[in-house]
């Protein structure tokens, strides 16, 4: 607690018959973060005497094409899938998600999964290929009816075959349409190509346009088109149809409905093969990944001619464990160095150890950098200060209700098929009880509605009366002012905690033990003149430990450490944000609610419709952008003013080589 998990340095050597084996047993129980010692093999010369890289198994390659092909297979299938439309699943999607069902697998050797791979993905594939080139050639059909049906549709006014117009050796048809505007233009500028052409003219459908067939000889076509396409002429492409044009449109749209009928029918086919086998296909698709972890794994082992080499990184707590599992796993046939980490030399990848309660909070802290491996974890103090800035922003008690049941549906909704958002969950219903508990202190409940207009104009009988929003927001700034003095204060602490515990006392005398000389400076100078009344007396006193603050932040800090007291001023100040998105919280929640009475009371007959609306909609607004407010400024007053006390970071998340099972057990496990 407060610091990271201690960590053990382990060195692996194993007989080859034996490493496949010891690579699954540690893939299954996630304990171990290996190492790639392959390039430190390549640059030791003393390694390099021992052992050689190895590399990765020779079946990767295959595991890798059938991984892609599978993934693909999923794909598409999972866009068969019959799914429920509308808003009501999307919202029950949300809330109450259905639990992953999870697929029971053997432990196949790598030979018997890529014979099992191979096998599934040739039956599913020997049902989904001939629905695929149905739905294309139905596709492919549908557009050319298409493009029949709006040529037809354009050229309904001529009454002609239109097989006529395909053109001869001699003899060229140019259709389309063109602006009516363009038209005269077109007609003028003919005479300067040819008088040997015909045009037949019709005003189009479309507003604004005509319908053109242009009759001239082969060789003047690409000249008449040359001049059209200067006119935004719009050329109907078409060949094979037949027919007039009052014939083909409702043969075209009989064939286009016949077609969506037939594709609906292949549609369904591919639905029933999707519900049939996209379960298990999942389900091979993460063996797949698994084992193509496995097998790339190797990469980063060393080898002689009969043995294999590793190293890796696991938790003191779980070191017995993983012993246990890789002399299991090898028969006996191993050889286990265990060591503790050279802090100076070594990347100690860093595995944060906290109780469940702060537990969500790690995503916070991972998110900023991971902590090194020798300084203080602060997930714990995060846990506890996180919540109670997020509801000093709102100190909104009917929003905290709100947050509170968001948080808890999200928990018992999504939360139930993903761990981040379980996390995301609990970490909003925390937000929430301190948002519920600081308004009710405060007199806040959905702005001023159950003070004013449910209470008549009394104050929630909870409301502490120094403290209540509506009347004393300067006493609010000062406790906001307090609470980040507190806040900052701590953070010093620790960081000269950390400087300390490494021998850096002067960076902890120059960073942070000097601002504690000068805030007992400033302190004892406020209190002996608010005791005393004597400026004198407390300016000799006070004054002591000033100067000497002031010498010391020159001293460590150089001449420019003077101005680190404005850094750390702006600081301070900095907290005063709490107050100002609490204010802001309960002046707009004020503001929604006076506008609901005016809308109700000033407009006649549909005011008491429009009323609620403008009262949901401004307080959804409000609670939406309110709470994303209160969610950054309090990670920013960790971040920003909290971590530059005493933060270092930049360590490796231990990163456990970890069998990821979402969607299959092993033997029911």
């Amino acid at each position: 607690m407060f610091k990271p998990a201690r960590m053990k340095k382990l060195r692996i050597i194993t007989l080859d018959k034996y490493a496949d084996s010891a690579v699954n047993s540690l893939h299954e129980a996630a304990l171990v973060q290996i190492e790639d010692i392959s390039e430190r093999i390549q640059q030791d010369a003393e390694w390099r005497q021992i052992l050689k890289p190895s590399s990765a198994s020779p079946f990767t390659g295959k595991i890798s094409s059938l991984l892609m092909k599978t993934s693909s297979t999923v794909d598409f299938l999972n866009s068969m899938a019959r799914k429920e439309k509308g808003i009501l699943p999307l919202v029950k999607g949300f809330i109450n998600p259905p639990p992953i069902e999870k697929v029971e697998v053997e432990a196949l050797a790598v030979q018997d999964l890529i014979k099992k791979a191979e096998e599934t993905l040739g039956e599913v594939e020997s049902q989904t290929k001939p629905k695929e080139e149905k739905l294309s050639q139905l596709e492919s059909s549908r557009t050319e009816l298409e493009n029949a049906l709006k040529v037809a549709q354009n050229l309904i006014n001529f009454d002609i075959d239109l097989a006529l117009l395909e053109g001869s050796e001699y003899v060229s048809f140019i259709t389309g349409k063109i602006p009516t505007e363009s038209y005269d233009s077109f007609k003028g500028n003919l005479k300067d190509i040819t008088d040997k052409i015909v045009l037949f003219d019709r005003e189009s459908e479309e507003k604004g346009f005509k319908t053109l067939v242009i009759v001239t000889l082969k060789k003047y076509s690409d000249d008449v088109f040359g001049q059209l396409r200067k006119l935004e002429f719009e050329r109907f492409e078409f060949s094979g149809l037949e027919g007039k044009p009052s014939e083909i449109i409702p043969k075209s749209e009989r064939e286009i409905q016949f077609i969506a009928t037939e594709k609906e029918s292949v549609l369904n086919d591919l639905a029933d093969i999707s519900e049939k086998w996209l379960k298990e296909l999942i389900g091979l698709k993460e063996q797949l990944e698994i084992e193509k972890q496995r097998n790339e794994v190797f990469s980063s082992f060393g080898e002689t001619e009969n043995t294999k080499m590793f190293e890796g990184w696991v938790p003191e707590k779980k070191l017995k464990e993983t012993l246990v599992t890789i002399d299991t796993s090898t028969e006996g046939h191993s050889i286990v160095d265990v060591s503790d980490p050279d802090v100076d030399k070594d990347k100690v990848p860093v595995k944060l150890d906290n109780p469940r309660f702060a537990k969500p909070y790690e995503l916070f802290v991972n998110m900023y950098s991971p902590p090194d491996y020798r300084e203080f974890d602060p997930t714990i103090l995060m846990a506890i200060v996180f919540p109670f800035f997020y509801g000093f922003c709102l100190t909104d008690a009917g929003y905290g209700i709100l947050n509170t049941i968001m948080g808890f549906v999200i928990y018992k909704g999504l939360g139930k098929n993903s761990k981040l958002m379980a996390n995301m969950g609990l970490i909003l219903i925390a937000c929430g009880a301190w948002a519920f508990i600081l308004g009710m202190v405060t007199n806040g409940f959905i702005g001023d509605l159950f003070p004013r207009w449910i209470l008549g104009g009394s104050a929630l009988p909870t409301t502490i009366a120094q403290i209540d929003a509506f009347k004393h927001p300067e006493i609010i700034l000062y406790l906001a002012l307090i609470v980040g003095a507190i806040h900052i204060n701590l953070g010093l602490l620790i960081g000269a905690y950390n400087n300390i515990t490494r021998g850096d006392v002067r960076e902890a005398l120059g960073a942070q033990i000097v601002w504690f000389v000068l805030e007992i400076g400033l302190v004892l100078l406020a209190a002996l003149y608010l005791t005393t009344g004597s400026l004198m007396t407390a300016g000799i006193i006070g004054g002591i430990p000033l100067i000497i603050g002031l010498t010391m932040l020159i001293y460590f800090n150089g001449a420019f450490g003077i101005m680190d007291l404005t850094g750390f001023l702006g600081n301070l100040l900095s907290y005063a944000r709490l107050l100002a998105l609490a204010l802001s919280t309960g002046g707009i929640a004020m503001t929604v609610n006076i506008l609901t009475g005016l809308v109700g009371n000033m407009i006649p007959y549909v005011g008491i419709i429009i009323a609620p609306i403008v009262f949901i909609g401004g307080h959804i607004a409000n609670l939406s952008f309110q709470s994303l407010g209160a969610f950054i400024n309090a990670l920013r007053l960790h971040y920003v003013e909290f971590f530059a006390q005493f933060y270092i970071g930049g360590s490796q998340k231990f990163r456990a080589f970890r069998a990821k099972r979402k969607f299959t057990d092993i033997g029911g496990k």
